[in-house]
Formats: structure tokens, C-alpha cells, sequence
């Protein structure tokens, strides 16, 4: 069997811009990732804050809390209700916002493929 003078491992050339560092460095990427960042942290930071609310009322402020409103329902329970419907709410809004994001991201993605085509900016 003949010998392969060749080395196992060539030394890699200079590495070469990829098309993710060509996407990571555009503005219209960067602008996505900010928008996104934007809606994401307060909504996640809300959430945490309104969830832990209700033991940590009831915790430190359970006469308040056991306040009855119509009936045996007092505001610890109605306070429970209404983390359901926040929930949703907050859901609503991601919805309406991760479509923004959908469309940004879309342009950025046509912008790119046309600064493929011959002829385009690159």
C-alpha cells in the first residue's frame, strides 16, 4: 500500500467571514435582538414579580388578603383568578410583538439575499 506523504491535518487557512458573522454584525440584526430584548425582560421581569406577589402577600399580609369580596371569595382567591388571566394577557402581547419580530427578521433575511445576488452590495 502506497504511502500518503500528505499530512493528516492540514494547517486551516485564515478563517473566512461567515454568513452568520455577516449577519451578527449587520444593524438590522442588532436592531431585532434590542426589540426583542425589549419586550422579553420587563414582560419576564413583570411576570416573576406578579406570580411571587400573591404567597408573599398572603405571607405577610394575610389579614388583608383574606378580606372576603363577594362571599367566601376574598382577595388571595381573586388575586389567584386573575395570575390566570395575566398569563394570557402577557401571551397576547408576545403574540402581537414576536409578529414584529417575524417581519424584521424577514426584511433582514431579503436584504441579505439580495446582497447575494450578483451585482448586489456585499
Amino acid at each position: 500500500m502506497p504511502e500518503d506523504k500528505q499530512q493528516p491535518y492540514a494547517t486551516p487557512a485564515a478563517p473566512t467571514k461567515t454568513d452568520w458573522d455577516h449577519i451578527a454584525q449587520n444593524p438590522e440584526f442588532e436592531d431585532l435582538l434590542a426589540a426583542k430584548a425589549r419586550f422579553i425582560v420587563p414582560a419576564t421581569l413583570f411576570f416573576i414579580t406578579y406570580y411571587f406577589a400573591l404567597p408573599v402577600l398572603v405571607g405577610y399580609f394575610k389579614d388583608f388578603m383574606s378580606t372576603p369580596v363577594i362571599g367566601p371569595v376574598n382577595l388571595a382567591y381573586l388575586f389567584a383568578l386573575s395570575q390566570f388571566f395575566m398569563a394570557w394577557i402577557i401571551a397576547g402581547l408576545y403574540v402581537r410583538a414576536a409578529n414584529r419580530f417575524d417581519r424584521m427578521a424577514q426584511r433582514l433575511i431579503t436584504h441579505l439575499e439580495d446582497s447575494k445576488k450578483p451585482g448586489g452590495q456585499q
